[in-house]
């Protein structure tokens, strides 16, 4: 079995500092070694199950599946666990690369927080006790307004159910049931035709400068670009409505509440457990080149050459690099078009440790939107300083890391910056982007057949989840939606 919560290095992210400048590579107990519990003499010719990927969705397909008694084999390009959402440790503490924040309004996500215990493990991202500088910042090419954390939040309120009432409602007729997007069809594909850019500029003197300028700036965080005009409305509106369709409990599911020990001690039990029944082959840096449903079996080859089959295969490559795993049969050309296009999240989640907590009850807000448009206070290490999360579009922070840090410096007060820790997922082969946003009219035009069959081959990803898309909790929905089908089918 793997080792539990050893402490590896994966070969991905990087982390700067003062003292030691760029290096590659981060520690994170989401490292499975030896990557291989592979041996010949164990090793099946049929499986009855193989899931290509060991993010959320390919973890809880092969967990459930090995729980149920049937022999699975998982395949994993990275080193680690976790897909787009892994922790690195760094000195006591836990630093998220990728997926971070969790509610109990996401069902998926909560079931399994109780069943591993975890539930009562929740910390509060935000600080607003009134220590340290305590204020949101937003700077606009006007000038800067300083705001308190109550005025930010009341602006914001204002802004989002402007910006969300749609039907005198604030949405609720038109999106009564957020996980049925065929209810209310045509309005459904009104809005999803309907950029954010779009819905914007609808209101137009609703809004004042100011108002604008602080809708943009979230907007831009939340999906990861710098270009509205490349979102669907529909998907924010949805995700207004999964929340509860007030803004209190929108923020907070955006980014209110993060596992106390991280997301790869979240992952690391799904793995692990699988893992313990003895039912679970598993390869790591095994990226899947090919995949041949013959009808009796799937074959699926790697780029080492390696092969393998199984009755039935589960593939949860993410929306962006789905097109280049060659299928035969080829996939259908929706499916096909629909990994062409691709989502357009194109977000950079910068990790930054300033010296001293003063910065724990800070916010900044830059505009216009591109470049490092958010930081935010958003936790304290043990060595007592602030850890501050960013989030922008267009930034590089591999290759200059020196702008990175003059631009972290002018949005946040100055800081002292003692450490960076990054991922960047658009540079990355097996992501080729960050949490999934679909452009306008994907949502109508793709969804169903990015979640169709083809044979033995089964498609799971929270790229195309019905409820929180894009999201932790949408790669366990779809994770368990694919893994009981097969199961079902495999029992018979």
């Amino acid at each position: 079995m793997s080792n539990s919560f050893g402490k590896f290095t994966t070969r991905e992210g990087y982390q700067w500092t003062k003292e030691d400048d760029i290096t590659a590579g981060l520690p994170s107990v989401s490292v499975v070694q030896p990557p291989s519990n592979l041996k010949p003499s164990t090793q099946v010719d049929l499986y009855d199950a193989a899931v290509i990927g060991a993010g959320y969705a390919g973890l809880t397909a092969a967990r459930d599946l090995a729980l149920a008694g049937q022999r699975v084999l998982l395949l994993e390009a990275r080193d680690r666990i976790g897909g787009r959402t892994y922790s690195a440790n760094i000195d006591g503490y836990p630093f998220e690369l990728g997926g971070t924040w969790v509610h109990w309004y996401q069902p998926f996500v909560w079931r399994e927080l109780s069943r591993y215990n975890l539930a009562t493990e929740l910390e509060i991202s935000p600080c607003t006790n009134g220590t340290g500088l305590n204020k949101t910042i937003v700077r606009t090419e006007d000038g800067m307004v300083s705001l308190s954390h109550e005025e930010e939040f009341a602006k914001l309120e204002s802004i989002l159910t402007k910006f969300v009432d749609v039907d005198g409602q604030l949405g609720r007729a038109v999106v009564p049931f957020p996980h049925n997007q065929h209810f209310n069809a045509d309005l459904v594909r009104r809005f999803d035709d309907m950029s954010l850019a779009d819905r914007i500029s609808e209101l137009g003197d609703q809004l004042t400068p100011l108002d604008r300028a602080m809708l943009e700036v979230y907007l831009s965080a939340l999906c990861g670009t710098g270009d509205l005009k490349d979102v669907s409305f529909f998907e924010v509106l949805r995700c207004w409505a999964l929340a509860g369709y007030n803004c209190v409990d929108f923020l907070a599911t955006s980014a209110a509440f993060k596992l106390a020990r991280g997301q790869s001690h979240f992952a690391r039990r799904f793995f692990d457990e699988a893992a313990a029944t003895g039912r679970l082959d598993y390869k790591f840096s095994c990226p899947v080149s090919a995949v041949a449903d013959h009808g009796d079996a799937v074959e699926l080859t790697a780029r080492d050459g390696s092969s393998f089959k199984a009755r039935r295969l589960i593939c949860t490559a993410p929306l962006n690099v789905l097109k280049d795993i060659q299928f035969s049969p080829a996939l259908p050309p929706a499916k096909l078009e629909a990994s062409e296009r691709g989502h357009v999240n194109r977000a950079v989640k910068i990790n930054a440790v300033a010296r001293g907590t003063d910065l724990r009850s800070f916010s900044g807000l830059a505009h216009p939107v591109g470049g490092l448009n958010y930081v935010s206070g958003d936790g304290a290490t043990p060595a007592g300083n602030t850890h501050l999360v960013g989030l922008g579009t267009g930034l590089r922070p591999k290759d200059d890391v020196d702008a990175v840090l003059a631009t972290l410096r002018d949005l946040a007060a100055d800081a002292d910056v003692e450490r960076l820790v990054f991922h960047d997922w658009n540079e990355d082969e097996f992501s080729k982007g960050a949490w999934a946003w679909l452009r306008p009219g994907m949502a109508t035009e793709y969804l169903e057949a990015l979640r169709e069959r083809r044979g033995n081959v089964l498609f799971a990803s929270g790229d195309w989840a019905a409820g929180w898309r894009g999201c932790i909790d949408g790669a366990i929905e779809e994770g368990g939606r694919v893994g009981k089908e097969v199961l079902d089918e495999l029992r018979k």
